[in-house]
């Protein structure tokens, strides 16, 4: 018998390229959901290739589940930050900021 490809390997490659994205672009919850999603399904593979060794190729499983760990690990951080801000009240300031910002880029100051 030939050995198989592990299910979820390619849903866990998609979802931590995904996951370390939306770590950037989404203050870093879309990249929690996500990476916690492909660590769920990495050690789902990981049992299954424990349980049947001999039908299964490891591929690269592993390396696909440690840039889930980082991407979760990094989200983490920016959701922290978020709710640190937002508790303070620094994240309002940081807006206004921000939108001061850009208005006297569009003045041409």
């Amino acid at each position: 018998m030939e050995k198989q490809k592990l299910p979820n390997q390619q849903a866990v490659m998609i979802l931590g390229i995904l996951s370390y994205i939306g770590c950037c672009c989404s203050n870093g919850i879309v990249g929690v959901l996500l990476s916690g999603i492909g660590i769920y399904l990495a050690n789902k593979d990981e049992k299954l290739l424990a349980e049947n060794p001999e039908n299964y190729l490891p591929g690269s499983l592993k390396t696909w589940k440690i840039i889930n760990i980082v991407s979760l690990v990094i989200s983490s951080l920016f959701v922290f930050i978020l709710i640190y801000l937002v508790a303070t009240g620094k994240y309002d300031e940081m807006q206004e900021q921000y939108i001061q910002m850009l208005e006297e880029m569009q003045k041409g100051r």
